[in-house]
């Protein structure tokens, strides 16, 4: 499979340090989509380690850490269009701290709550700070109507946003509560509503293919699926190896535990 290298170019950093979040200009090839969409039609049937389920333990919302058992996921996380952005973008060399495949399936994907990700990431790992970056590709077309991302643009700047929240589990074992629609730290719509007067609500949408990235700290969630195409993204967080988490109970699947820096991806094809 072929990529397209793109590293970042200064307007590209300047919209994530104002805005949160940008998209890049090139699009994934075509093979890398069609490789996704090929694992997940076959976890539908068979469930890999690290999957996770929407509310009736059948219909597969989520499946982390394929990269650690599959050669493509794991170049793919190398591939220098991603990989330099995010050690250019965090200044520092990077790992994965979390390689995941989120679906929402026809009709039945449900929504993921507002929330910030450094919220888990801090009270569940123990991160010391945001210093780590979403890298998200669209693996369907992304539309308004089948629950795309939402972002509030500019809401990873200033104070810190209260968060209703549970106390972090004591063991890895109730992962699945990190990952479902009920998600144990959520920011109020009461909050939410107060903050679109100055951050507009920004969908994330394109084409198969299409790639942003976003801040840990920005306040995001996303509508259920309501039409009848599937919504899939695959999402690569990279932290920097200066912010390794200091208490990480949760799965190696969910939670990367090898903080080597990552070397760009040598060639022109998976």
């Amino acid at each position: 499979m072929k990529y397209s290298q793109a590293a970042e170019d200064p307007s590209s950093r300047r919209t994530y340090q104002e805005e949160g979040w940008f998209k890049f200009s090139p699009i994934l090839d075509r093979g890398v989509i069609s490789y996704v969409c090929s694992s997940i039609q076959g976890w539908t049937s068979k469930p890999p380690l690290g999957a996770a389920f929407e509310a009736d333990g059948a219909t597969l919302r989520a499946v982390h850490g394929c990269h650690l058992y599959d050669d493509t996921y794991e170049r793919l996380a190398r591939l220098p269009m991603l990989l330099d952005t995010a050690r250019e973008i965090l200044e520092d060399d990077v790992y994965v701290y979390q390689f995941k495949i989120n679906i929402k399936h026809a009709l039945e994907g449900r929504e993921w709550p507002w929330h910030t990700d450094f919220s888990f990431w801090s009270n569940e790992d123990g991160m010391p700070s945001p210093r780590a970056v979403n890298i998200a590709v669209n693996v369907d077309d992304v539309r308004e109507e089948n629950g795309p991302i939402l972002l509030l643009s500019g809401s990873h700047r200033g104070e810190s946003i209260p968060q209703m929240g549970t106390q972090p589990s004591s063991s890895g074992s109730d992962w699945q509560a990190n990952v479902s629609a009920e998600l144990p730290y959520t920011v109020e719509e009461s909050m939410v509503q107060r903050l679109l007067i100055h951050h507009p609500q920004t969908p994330l949408l394109g084409p198969a293919g299409s790639v942003f990235a976003f801040h840990p700290n920005i306040i995001h969630s996303s509508s259920r699926n309501r039409s009848r195409q599937r919504r899939s993204i695959l999402i690569i967080t990279y932290n920097a190896v200066s912010n390794v988490p200091k208490s990480v109970t949760r799965p190696e699947f969910l939670v990367g535990r090898d903080p080597t820096p990552l070397q760009p991806l040598d060639g022109t094809v998976l």
